[in-house]
């Protein structure tokens, strides 16, 4: 017999409002434990230094992080020029400085259009990613720097939003909507050099992630506040697993055919899209229907299902 989980049966999806200071991982674990859930996971990991969306799976919401993973992100950054660290951010040493005569509005707006559609980035030192099985930012905390490959990313917009001055240096804020594995430290300092300077991150927020919106935010104090009130009030706040699939389309099952699904076989639909997954739902005798998971065709022309959401 398997080991029982402890806590409660937690399904759905937060989307948290990450504070400055707090890594991803501490921020799941703080809210995890306001749940008392069984079962979470995060999106994709925001720096200590970053705020905004997180978005934090429970239960059988797990089952569709991937989805978010592979969203497009947008990000609101704060990036001071003339001086670069080691970590690329403000939580790091300043290790170089340079001239700043070229971060003028006009150059700015020339330099930022040469960084939209495909470009290619090399993830930072101080990144989650792994090499032989090491975390980069561990090998880089031990002063030990190794090559990286380059990755293609998308910028789909990377817009000035301003230029202001602290303490005698240029600090310039951007807004950018991106595809997923854009690594915004590394777009920071490619684009400083773009103008022959250095930069790093003052300020980070991730604005929202596909398909969310800013408004859908939830503040850690409202957690916390809604936790005093009770399970009943905390549950509120979560929004559904099929909510992350939005952009996939719906394929409606009789009950019938529903039950095959949800015992893991494929059926014969007319109405489903070849090459693409799609959502399934399933119709009750009271007109309504029920989302079950997702699917795609097979080779042999039948839906199947590829992952079961089961919340009941």
């Amino acid at each position: 017999m398997g080991r029982r989980r402890k806590g409660r049966s937690v399904h759905g999806i937060l989307l948290l409002d990450k504070p400055a200071g707090m890594t991803s991982n501490a921020a799941l674990q703080t809210v995890k434990r306001l749940f008392n859930a069984q079962k979470a996971g995060h999106t994709g990991s925001l720096d200590p230094l970053a705020t905004g969306m997180l978005p934090l799976c429970f239960g059988e919401a797990t089952k569709v992080c991937n989805y978010l993973l592979d969203s497009d992100k947008c990000y609101t950054v704060r990036l001071r020029f003339g001086e670069c660290t080691d970590t690329a951010d403000a939580d790091g040493e300043v290790i170089e400085t340079t001239a700043t005569k070229n971060v003028t509005e006009r150059k700015l707006q020339k330099a930022c259009k040469r960084f939209l559609g495909e470009i290619e980035q090399v993830p930072p030192m101080y990144s989650a990613l792994k090499k032989d099985g090491q975390r980069l930012h561990e090998l880089a905390r031990q002063g030990i720097e190794v090559e990286r490959e380059a990755r293609t990313v998308y910028i789909d917009e990377l817009e000035l939003i301003s230029i202001t001055e602290q303490d005698g240096l240029p600090e310039v804020t951007l807004r950018v909507v991106c595809s997923k594995g854009t690594y915004i430290r590394s777009l920071g300092e490619d684009l400083a050099a773009e103008l022959g300077s250095l930069a790093h991150v003052v300020m980070l927020r991730r604005d929202w992630v596909d398909p969310y919106e800013e408004a859908q935010l939830v503040s850690l104090e409202s957690l916390q506040a809604a936790a005093e009130e009770g399970f009943d009030q905390l549950h509120s706040l979560l929004t559904t697993a099929e909510s992350a699939l939005s952009g996939l389309a719906v394929v409606e099952l009789r009950a019938d055919l529903a039950g095959y699904i949800k015992n893991g076989n494929p059926v014969f639909q007319s109405d489903v899209p070849a090459d693409v997954p799609v959502r399934m739902r399933e119709l009750l005798d009271d007109g309504q229907t029920r989302f079950i998971g997702m699917g795609e065709l097979n080779s042999d022309g039948m839906l199947a299902p590829t992952r079961l959401i089961r919340c009941d």
